[in-house]
C-alpha cells in the first residue's frame, strides 16, 4: 500500500457511491476526459486505497481513488522574464500579464514570451511540468492569464472556460460618452474574410454576448467594466466598436492614440472553481501603469 503526500502530482477523490467502476467515477463524477484517462491507464497511475489498480474495478463508498501524474519536460527555453503572480496553488499559476508581451512563442516572437518566463519560474521552483495556458490574451491586452501546472488542472479549467462557468471581467477605456449606465450587446461575430484576422458583426456569425457597466465618464471618454458571457476572438473590441464606442488605442478596430500605445483593455477579475478543492475563487489583477496614466490624462 502506498501512502501519498499531497502535491501537484497527486489528486485524490473520495468515493460517495457504491458499485461503480473506477473509470465511470473518474469520467462521470470528476470529469476526467477519455484521453487523460487512457494516459493514466497506460502509465498505471490509478490507485484505490493506496494500491495500484485497473480502472475496470468496482469502488465502494468511502474508498479513496488517487491519480498520479508523472513529471514532464517543457520545451520552452527558460528566460528570466519578470512575471507578476497574483495566485498560486498546487494546480494553478495565475499572472497579471503586462501589455506589449506575447504569451507563447511564435515565428515572429520565438522567445522573450510569457511562456519563457514561466518555464524559468518552474525551473527555479523545481516544478517539473509543461507550461499549459488555459486562456489567451492578445499581445496588447493586459491582465489575468491562467497557467495549469498539471494535465488534470488544465482539463478542468479549460472545461470551465468552454462552458462559461468562469466569470471574466475586463476594464476598457472607450471613445465618447456612453449614455446608458449599463447594457448588453448581443451580436453574432465572424471573420471579415478568409485572410484577415479582423472580426466583425455578422448575421450568420457565432453568438456573442457582452455586458457593460459605466464606471466613470470623462470629457470625451468612458471607463467601462465588461463582463463577457461568451469568448469569441476580439469579442469586446468588435462589440464596443460596433456600438460606436471603440477602445482607445485599438489600431485594428479604431485608430492609434497619442495617449496610449495599445488598446486600453485589461482583464482584471476572474471567478473560477478550484479544480482540486471545488471551492470558488476570485482573483484580481491591478490596472497597469499605462492605463492609469491614460485615466489621469483624460481627467486633466
Amino acid at each position: 500500500m502506498t501512502v501519498f503526500k499531497e502535491n501537484e502530482n497527486i489528486i485524490e477523490f473520495n468515493v460517495d457511491d457504491d458499485g461503480l467502476l473506477i473509470k465511470e467515477i473518474l469520467k462521470d463524477k470528476f470529469n476526467i476526459s477519455d484521453r487523460f484517462l487512457k494516459r493514466l491507464e497506460r502509465t498505471k497511475s490509478v490507485f484505490l486505497n493506496g494500491s495500484r489498480i485497473k480502472t475496470n474495478k468496482i469502488a465502494r463508498k468511502g474508498d479513496k481513488i488517487t491519480i498520479l501524474m508523472e513529471d514532464e519536460t517543457d520545451e520552452n527555453v527558460p528566460q528570466p522574464i519578470p512575471i507578476e503572480i497574483i495566485y498560486e496553488d498546487f494546480d494553478l499559476l495565475i499572472l497579471n500579464k503586462p501589455p506589449k508581451i506575447v504569451v507563447h512563442p511564435t515565428k515572429s516572437h520565438p522567445d522573450n514570451t510569457i511562456a519563457n518566463g514561466v518555464a524559468y519560474y518552474f525551473k527555479q521552483k523545481k516544478i517539473k511540468k509543461k507550461v499549459r495556458f488555459v486562456n489567451r490574451l492578445d499581445m496588447d491586452t493586459s491582465g489575468i492569464l491562467v497557467i495549469a501546472k498539471n494535465p488534470f488542472a488544465h482539463q478542468q479549467l479549460a472545461k470551465q472556460f468552454e462552458s462559461n462557468i468562469v466569470e471574466k471581467r475586463y476594464l476598457a477605456i472607450v471613445e465618447g460618452i456612453v449614455k446608458d449606465d449599463e447594457g448588453t450587446i448581443k451580436e453574432a461575430i465572424g471573420r471579415c474574410n478568409d485572410v484577415s484576422i479582423k472580426r466583425t458583426v455578422l448575421e450568420d456569425g457565432k453568438v456573442a454576448i457582452t455586458n457593460y457597466k459605466v464606471l466613470e465618464r470623462y470629457k470625451n471618454a468612458t471607463l467601462l467594466e465588461i463582463h463577457i458571457e461568451t469568448g469569441r476572438t476580439h469579442q469586446i473590441r468588435v462589440h464596443l466598436s460596433h456600438i460606436g464606442h471603440p477602445i482607445i488605442g485599438d489600431s485594428l478596430y479604431n485608430k492609434p492614440s497619442q495617449l496610449i500605445d495599445r488598446q486600453a483593455l485589461h482583464s482584471y477579475s476572474l471567478k473560477f472553481i478550484s479544480p482540486r478543492t471545488k471551492e470558488r475563487r476570485l482573483v484580481f489583477a491591478r490596472l497597469p501603469k499605462d492605463m492609469e496614466l491614460l485615466i489621469e490624462k483624460l481627467n486633466g
